[in-house]
């Protein structure tokens, strides 16, 4: 090879090597002057060749059409969180008062369940969530976003389906779980496309609208469940919610893929490697007798390159996956901004959670509420809306910036803490939905503020991650513990106005965290270099084609 110089073009992954070799001859010398060898490899890690180029965005797509989409998906999610607890999908025990028996209804009345049993159907999905969240968020560094998304639906329409299906307690369950894997793909993935996409002046409102959807499709998910489970039954509610998804879980496998922001195209990772590296590289995989060969446009034998530069056994992509996750988790635990705006997220989602579970027994204690239900559900659902939509398009008034949306979290959840507060302290009935309603816009108006900093405060490529770390703490932290710590407090007072009292307090704690957050020194990062980290193009030092460094690239 002698001073022959080479140059090695490396996209994509490993494992589909194709190989475009020119070797120019002297005619007046034996031996060559120059040669010039590129290796590719295929434009995307998944190996699809429809895969659009980063610049270039599917012929489907437009950033509106992008928000309809995800809206509707993370309606029908969150439909489901309504039928499973609605009267008519749920139903009741079998019961028997003066010797007069009634078999049941529902999902409690079919597999004869006890409050236990029904209350850890309800959560189940939360297993799935907490657990497969993570895993697609690392898994997206690897693999494109758009399609996990596809796969988490899919994983979804299969799960609701075999809850219409399921047989006793324990399939039902595991369906559960099921649908929280289906869904955690989602989540991770699918506000940092809208944030994405989303106008630079309204990046905020955009998140608002999407995550409007969640009161409305529990709301939904009441109404819906009802009416199925009455005059149907209560199975054919889960697979009209698996037909309803079965169209967007197929989307995410037919049509042309968008790029995440944050994630370098295959096509930009290139490794220029000078001749003699690749010469010493090349006679080190002669002594091994494990090449490849690459010859010349005339055909002849050029060069033998290792085999182990083509290929990654399972077990190095698995330990280089978990390692890329703890570096990951390293880097997003290190963001002092994006770390208080979680532990503020834990201490309203506390609030929240026990609001949801405990508000209807509580305001029926204290009021003597008839309705109390419909009472709470109406004001919970009116008023996520309104105060979702509301905190979004106010924070792009203002300037969409970390610091404005700590104000606005900071301040809104403190005059919302104080209208809760004193709705609890009225006598009237009139006084206390007054109060607790304006509470409660307040209160909602954070939701687009506080995902706008989870999207905003980290590097672009750990955006997935920062969204399902947070998801898994409030709900680990926050409203899961809540609602039993609630009861243990109940029980020990055994008075719903102070117990009342006592949970809407935390709202200041939540307050005084995310006020703190405004003196922090922020920097939006959604404009920094894509990943983190080095790619093989910033390097400047000679790489080698040995089995141990290539297996650092295997993902």
């Amino acid at each position: 090879m002698g001073e022959a110089a080479m140059e090695v073009e490396v996209e994509g992954t490993d494992s589909d090597l194709r190989r475009e070799s020119s070797v120019p001859h002297s005619s007046s010398s034996s031996e060559p002057e120059k040669a010039e060898m590129t290796i590719s490899l295929p434009e995307e890690a998944d190996g699809n060749p429809d895969l659009p180029p980063p610049d270039q965005n599917p012929s489907w797509f437009t950033p509106k059409r992008l928000l309809v989409i995800f809206c509707i998906i993370n309606m029908l999610n969150y439909v489901d969180r309504g039928v499973i607890a609605s009267n008519g999908v749920n139903g009741s025990h079998k019961s028997c008062i003066n010797g007069t028996c009634s078999s049941g209804t529902g999902i409690q009345g079919y597999f004869n369940l006890n409050y236990f049993e029904d209350g850890v159907l309800s959560s189940a999905f939360m297993v799935g969530l907490l657990v497969a969240s993570p895993i697609f968020a690392s898994l997206a560094k690897s693999h494109n976003p758009f399609r996990l998304i596809g796969v988490g639906l899919s994983v979804w329409t299969i799960a609701t389906a075999g809850c219409g299906g399921s047989f006793n307690f324990w399939s039902i369950a595991i369906c559960r779980m099921l649908v929280g894997v289906g869904e955690a793909s989602f989540i991770s993935l699918a506000a940092p496309f809208i944030d994405d996409n989303a106008p630079v002046t309204q990046k905020t409102a955009w998140l608002a609208i999407f995550y409007m959807c969640i009161p409305t499709g529990i709301a939904i998910g009441y109404v819906y469940g009802g009416l199925v489970g009455n005059h149907l039954h209560w199975r054919a509610a889960f697979w009209g919610e698996s037909i309803l998804m079965l169209p967007f879980a197929i989307l995410g496998f037919i049509i042309k893929p968008l790029q995440l922001k944050g994630f370098t195209s295959s096509k930009t990772k290139q490794a220029k490697i000078s001749g003699e590296s690749m010469d010493q590289d090349m006679q080190h995989s002669d002594h091994q007798n494990a090449g490849t060969e690459i010859r010349g446009n005339d055909g002849s034998l050029f060069a033998k390159a290792p085999q182990k530069f083509s290929s990654c056994s399972g077990v190095d992509r698995i330990v280089n996956q978990v390692s890329r996750f703890w570096e990951d988790m390293k880097m997003l635990l290190s963001e002092k901004v994006y770390l208080v705006n979680v532990l503020g997220y834990i201490a309203y989602n506390f609030v929240i959670g026990a609001y949801s579970y405990w508000g209807p027994k509580a305001g029926h204690d204290i009021y003597n509420m008839s309705n109390a239900d419909l009472m709470f559900g109406g004001i919970t659902i009116v008023c996520g809306i309104v105060g979702t939509l509301a905190g979004g398009f106010i924070l792009d008034l203002i300037n969409s910036t970390i610091s404005n949306a700590f104000k606005l979290l900071s301040g809104a959840t403190f005059l919302g803490a104080i209208f809760c507060f004193s709705a609890f302290c009225f006598r009237s009935l009139y006084g206390f939905i007054a109060f607790f309603a304006v509470g409660e816009i307040l209160v909602f108006a954070t939701q687009g503020p506080v995902n706008y900093v989870c999207l905003h405060s980290v590097n672009p490529s750990l955006r997935p991650l920062s969204m399902a770390i947070s998801t898994v703490c409030i709900h680990i932290f926050g409203d899961v513990p809540s609602s039993p710590l609630v009861g243990v407090l109940q029980d020990y007072v055994n008075n719903w106005r102070e117990t009342s009292l006592i949970l809407t307090s935390i709202l200041f704690v939540a307050s005084g965290i995310w006020f703190i957050g405004i003196f922090l020194k922020s920097v939006d990062r959604f404009n920094e270099d894509n990943e983190h980290v080095p790619s093989a193009k910033a390097s400047n030092t000679k790489p080698s084609l040995d089995a141990n460094k290539v297996s650092e690239e295997c993902s």
